[in-house]
């Protein structure tokens, strides 16, 4: 597969903006129904953020830490929790933007035309070139906060709805 490394978009979050001044003591917008806020704290995963815990009857939602990643388990899915906003160390001497471009996959233009040829308007493709590419649906991004002075960076999957963490005060924390 050809691939070229470019940015897929950016959130660069410096001084004076809500996420990388101090965080803020409550979310940003009002809970779902039948959710409640709570802040999720984890050293291992170096992330701070609101998240809600859900309890539909039917369904309940928890987030918990996976690795490196603060994570989401329906207790009617299944399977293994999924992944929402991944925290990656920066290399040594590496920039915010470099640690992005290192992760970021995007077709180069002879293989964006063959995927172009063999897609079916009815259906909606995996990401052809992995995890950290684009997406053919839902909303994803990767995150830096250069004013935390911490040589991490995010990589966020909002999706396609309001996403039941508040993507507007995630706080990294200092390394363990």
């Amino acid at each position: 597969m050809g691939t070229r490394v470019s940015l897929v978009l950016i959130a660069i979050l410096a001084g004076g903006a809500p996420a990388a001044a101090a965080p803020k003591c409550v979310p940003s917008r009002p809970p779902v129904k039948g959710c409640a806020w709570e802040k999720f704290s984890d050293a291992r995963v170096g992330l701070e953020a609101w998240v809600q815990r859900c309890d539909f009857g039917f369904r309940k939602i928890v987030f918990l830490a996976v690795g490196r990643s603060l994570a989401i388990r329906y207790s009617d899915g299944g399977g293994a929790p999924d992944p929402l906003v991944d925290v990656f160390d920066l290399l040594p001497d590496e920039t915010p933007d470099d640690g992005v471009k290192r992760l970021t996959f995007v077709p180069d233009p002879a293989y964006q035309k063959e995927l172009d040829a063999k897609a079916d308007p009815n259906e909606v493709g995996d990401p052809p070139c992995g995890d950290w590419g684009n997406a053919p649906d839902g909303i994803q991004y990767f995150e830096v906060h250069p004013a935390s002075k911490s040589r991490k960076f995010l990589f966020v999957r909002v999706g396609q709805d309001e996403p039941l963490f508040d993507e507007q005060n995630f706080r990294l924390l200092p390394a363990r």
